[in-house]
């Protein structure tokens, strides 16, 4: 079964293409070293009617403020194992790239970014 490593993260809007483009650059990494899908989702229908439930939407999870949005991004592996060898790849891939500049600031708040990996349990699309 596959693994997955799961992002739920808040932008700034007016940082928005700066965001989209430092994510272009990280999905070339994991690709290059056998991420088998890299996948960045900005925002849309984020308080949806969901019929007078009362659920936690993601503007709440995140402590969404005026001008933010949120991303639910993904990263698809084989396994847990592959996972660790893909990420510590890209992990001094980026060393090297910003050695010069170790503290290259992020168009987004990493504080408020949630992480974590996570086994396949159902799978119903070709994602």
């Amino acid at each position: 079964m596959k693994y997955v490593d799961g992002y739920v993260l808040v932008v700034p809007k007016r940082k928005v293409k700066e965001y989209q483009k430092l994510a272009s650059e990280a999905g070339r990494f994991w690709k290059k070293h056998g991420a088998l899908d890299y996948v960045e989702c900005i925002g849309d229908d984020l308080n949806p009617d969901v019929g007078g439930e009362k659920i936690l939407t993601f503007p709440k999870l995140a402590k969404l403020k005026k001008g933010e949005t949120v991303w639910l991004s993904f990263v698809t592996y084989k396994s847990k194992k592959h996972r660790d060898s893909v990420n510590k790849k890209v992990a001094k891939e980026y060393e090297k790239k910003y050695k010069d500049n170790p503290n290259q600031k992020m168009p987004f708040d990493v504080k408020r970014m949630a992480f974590g990996g996570f086994k396949v349990a159902v799978k119903k699309s070709n994602l």
